[in-house]
């Protein structure tokens, strides 16, 4: 679950990324909740793997965080409407 949660984070970065654009805000809607799921996935990951091996899964759901918290910035800012 680990590279699982790591890949869905990069998507959701590169998403981020395209969503800070003038006139894409709007992605940030549909954004957020696609990274709290990354999020989720990593966090199970995190509890069903062995101590040794949580790296992946620990860098998923640090990436999915940061994804969430920049969008919902974006989007009190009123980025959600431009």
């Amino acid at each position: 679950m680990g590279i699982i949660s790591l890949l869905w984070g990069i998507v959701a970065l590169v998403w981020m990324v395209l969503a800070l654009i003038p006139l894409l805000g709007w992605g940030n809607w549909f954004l957020i909740p696609f990274a709290a799921v990354g999020a989720i996935i990593a966090a199970l990951g995190i509890l069903f793997t062995a101590p040794g091996r949580r790296g992946r899964a620990k860098a998923g759901l640090a990436l999915n965080l940061v994804v969430v918290v920049v969008g919902i910035v974006r989007l009190s800012l009123g980025g959600g409407f431009i």
